[in-house]
């Protein structure tokens, strides 16, 4: 299974606007992919986020989904992916 780490800045004035849609691709993931993701803020920077998503079977049809509910945010995102050792 692939693990899935999506990171990026946001400006404070549009936190709640990206967090609505954040709120929109995590429900598109787990509709169409079975994903669960997790919003998190980093600790010592409040205006970097990272959403998590584990255990992804199909990671095709996931970054395909990743990359056009993402592109919905409009903003800069790094993707890492990772797999169990």
């Amino acid at each position: 299974m692939t693990n899935y780490y999506v990171y990026y800045r946001v400006p404070p004035a549009v936190v709640e606007r990206v967090r609505g849609a954040v709120r929109e691709l995590f429900a598109a993931a787990e509709r169409e992919c079975g994903v669960r993701g997790r919003w998190m803020r980093r600790r010592d920077d409040p205006s970097t986020y990272m959403e998590v998503y584990e255990d992804v079977k199909d990671p095709a049809a996931f970054e395909a989904l990743l990359e056009r509910e993402g592109a919905k945010l409009g903003l800069e995102r790094k993707l890492e992916r990772f797999v169990c050792a």
